[in-house]
């Protein structure tokens, strides 16, 4: 078994190595989070400009500045 004084030996080590690693480690971890919210922006404005080409299809006018009437599926009656 290992003797107290070896013991305490080995928490220093370990304690000092977690310093030594701990800020590279929030570094990445900051990047990884500007990264995220970045790619979560260009997302968002893809999908802006998807629903806004969409919406303006919808909305076909025509040369008399109406707007184009939809299209209704006529039901059959089935006696």
């Amino acid at each position: 078994m290992a003797s107290p004084t070896d013991q305490k030996i080995a928490k220093e080590s370990r304690l000092r190595l977690f310093k030594d690693e701990r800020e590279p480690a929030m570094k990445q971890v900051a990047e990884d989070a500007i990264a995220v919210r970045q790619n979560m922006a260009r997302l968002r404005e893809l999908r802006l400009e998807k629903e806004a080409e969409t919406a303006s299809a919808r909305q076909a006018v025509t040369p008399d500045g109406r707007a184009k009437p939809l299209k209704r599926r006529l039901r059959r009656r089935v006696y």
